[in-house]
């Protein structure tokens, strides 16, 4: 099967007019019962098959006792059941016309076991000799929010433009819920297990095929075919960005990452020569693949490097301006355009005002924070803005409020004018629940909450927003430099 047929009976698989789930069940906390739920609780709106021997009625829908036994064609069919049984299942798939087999089912090559790797194969075989897709063994499947497809509860329910293949289910759910309370909305997601069937070169295929797709996160541990894996990551790198965290660097993540999909994790230098020669953008763990998703996210296609830093006082600028070199940006000196500025408005400033900007040295002159951030957004010698909310408490509930309150009204106004990228940062201090319900952490998660729903990335530091900031520029340089466009 070329990967152009591949890519259209994915696109087929991802808008299901039915599903049913083999194995399904009435006992809550099986997965039998959550992959039911999971749809339903999505708002999944075709038809619900759950299939289980003996059982008139699972979670209120009619149960069959096999696939064979249901009345019409079935697209995507859930497997909750042992391994040993999926044989026959498949042999029921070509009779209720399916187009794809998601196998939940686990214990097969990943166990080590010879007769687990065979079974596998010949489940495998059998599936690609009847021309089904098969996703798995031993992995979550589907999450496509916008035909109410999860694999988890709690997901967002609004689609949006990521798209993210994962070998590894527990992984893919984190990174969905991690990345969805930041603000990022999702395409498509899919995880993919041992990748008998469907492998990661289909899929990146896939997504790179896919208009609905404008950012690709990956977490691999190994691949089947290096030469197509390569050629492919550099093929869809080059119009669309992948941001890519391998698992298996160590000698102990290499022995876990086979007994967790079966896969051999290869040389780590190797790897990273490969991501940098196909322009991949590399994470170094599950926050930074969540940073750079958030950046890529809600920033536009930034070709430059000359930050400006607003806010904090004292000794956050300091090291504001120490972690923006040290991740390779230019922590320019204040462009002559704000200083013309400046020497208008406020002369005293003069001498006194460098980048990043000490807010405490406002105080006493004609311009306030807000003012002075406008002055900073409309100059033509920064590419982008790191904005670290005020944190620092040295007023009355009320006035500290209207104080952040103004701040952030200031920088969606930028955002929405278009005057200049923007992220923001705000402290995340590992607040337990306790601490929530004191007034100063919560008016900061609130003010985070609406900046996030309102498009502005933000980071828990300046360290985080610098290193996201910096691969993303060094990502589309690189795509500009080679001939491709910068728009995303």
């Amino acid at each position: 099967m070329n990967s152009e047929n591949m890519s259209q009976r994915l696109d087929a698989v991802f808008h299901p007019r039915s599903i049913a789930v083999v194995g399904a069940s009435n006992t809550p906390n099986t997965y039998g019962y959550l992959f039911m739920d999971y749809l339903i609780k999505a708002g999944y709106r075709g038809v619900l098959y759950p299939v289980k021997p003996g059982s008139e009625e699972i979670m209120g829908f009619k149960a069959y006792p096999s696939l064979k036994d249901i009345p019409g064609d079935v697209d995507y069919v859930i497997s909750c059941i042992g391994a040993r049984y999926v044989p026959e299942m498949i042999s029921q798939c070509p009779e209720r016309n399916v187009k794809c087999i998601h196998l939940f089912t686990a214990r097969m090559s990943e166990t080590g076991d010879k007769k687990g790797h065979a079974l596998e194969q010949e489940i495998a075989s059998e599936a690609a000799r009847l021309g089904i897709p098969l996703i798995g063994p031993n992995c979550m499947g589907l999450y496509h929010p916008e035909e109410g497809i999860s694999f988890a509860y709690d997901l967002p329910k609004k689609p949006g433009k990521v798209g993210g293949i994962f070998q590894s289910g527990g992984i893919a759910v984190n990174f969905a819920r991690y990345a969805g309370v930041r603000g990022v909305a999702f395409s498509k997601v899919i995880s993919y297990g041992n990748a008998a069937g469907v492998n990661e070169c289909d899929l990146l295929e896939y997504l790179a095929w896919d208009k609905e797709t404008s950012i690709i996160a990956i977490y691999i541990e190994g691949v089947r075919d290096g030469r197509r894996f390569f050629k492919t990551l550099r093929e869809v790198s080059a119009i669309k960005p992948v941001i890519v965290l391998k698992g298996g660097r160590t000698g102990a993540g290499t022995r876990s990452s086979f007994s967790h999909t079966a896969s051999i994790a290869g040389s780590l230098n190797a790897w990273e020569v490969m991501f940098k020669q196909c322009n991949a953008v590399q994470a170094a763990d599950m926050d930074e693949l969540v940073d750079l998703t958030v950046a890529f996210n809600s920033l536009p296609a930034i070709t430059g490097k000359r930050v400006g830093v607003i806010g904090g006082s004292g000794g956050k600028v300091v090291l504001s301006a120490d972690e923006c070199e040290q991740s390779g940006l230019d922590v320019v000196s204040m462009p002559g355009d704000v200083m013309d500025t400046i020497r208008e408005k406020a002369p005293e400033l003069v001498n006194w005002l460098g980048n990043p900007v000490d807010f405490s040295i406002l105080g006493g002159t004609s311009l306030n924070p807000m003012d002075f951030m406008q002055i900073m957004a409309g100059s033509i010698g920064f590419d982008f803005l790191i904005c670290n909310v005020t944190e620092e408490n040295p007023f009355d509930h009320t006035v500290w409020a209207q104080l952040i309150t103004m701040e952030v009204n200031e920088y969606l106004r930028v955002l929405s004018g278009g005057m200049m990228p923007l992220v923001a940062t705000i402290a995340n201090p590992g607040l337990g629940l306790g601490n929530t319900g004191e007034w100063h952490w919560k008016n900061l998660l609130e003010r985070r909450e609406e900046m996030q729903s309102k498009g502005i990335a933000v980071f828990d530091s300046v360290r985080k927003a610098a290193t996201a900031l910096s691969k993303l520029v060094n990502y589309y340089e690189n795509r500009k430099s080679i001939g491709h466009g910068g728009s995303k």
